[in-house]
């Protein structure tokens, strides 16, 4: 099973695709991070996030798709232009057929280091030891995206034993 993760953004969107074997191993098959240019128009960023995903799952096919839901915090301007990158990677997972889920900040904290509030360091070193990499994904937004994923593998993996 195959599932990419996606920590959505506008100026930075971090993914990573896991594949988790028969014998219940997980395995970091790509991960990184999409950027886009600052002062570049918005409908611009988000046409090229949307190539750059729908590239992404060309390349490596995976099975499913999972996605952070956004935080808002306290700057909803920040949150809008999220959602829109977030839409349009969204759109890109649907148009490719993929099943999607969606999970919340805590929720990755809490599958991956055991406590939702667990920082950053601690999660990049739990997926770091998760994935058996020599060193912490790097940057912070590829290392969630990994992250993203490993908890859909985690979430779905009773699904995938009762169908068969």
């Amino acid at each position: 099973m195959l599932v990419l993760g996606i920590d959505p953004g506008t100026a930075t969107t971090g993914y990573g695709l896991v594949r988790e074997h028969e014998d219940g191993a997980l395995e970091a098959i790509a991960y990184g991070v999409i950027t886009t240019p600052a002062r570049t128009p918005m409908p611009d960023r988000l046409r090229q996030i949307y190539h750059d995903i729908t590239a992404l799952i060309a390349e490596h096919r995976p099975d499913a798709a999972a996605i952070e839901t956004l935080y808002f915090g306290k700057n909803v301007t920040t949150a809008i232009t999220v959602a829109q990158g977030r839409g349009v990677i969204l759109l890109a997972l649907a148009e490719a057929n993929l099943p999607i889920r969606e999970y919340k900040p805590a929720e990755i904290k809490q599958a991956i280091a055991g406590y939702g509030n667990a920082d950053k360091i601690q999660v990049q070193e739990m997926i770091r030891q998760l994935l058996d990499l020599d060193s912490l994904p790097r940057p912070d937004d590829a290392a969630d995206g990994l992250g993203v994923a490993i908890t859909d593998l985690n979430a779905s993996r009773f699904d995938r034993l009762a169908s068969g």
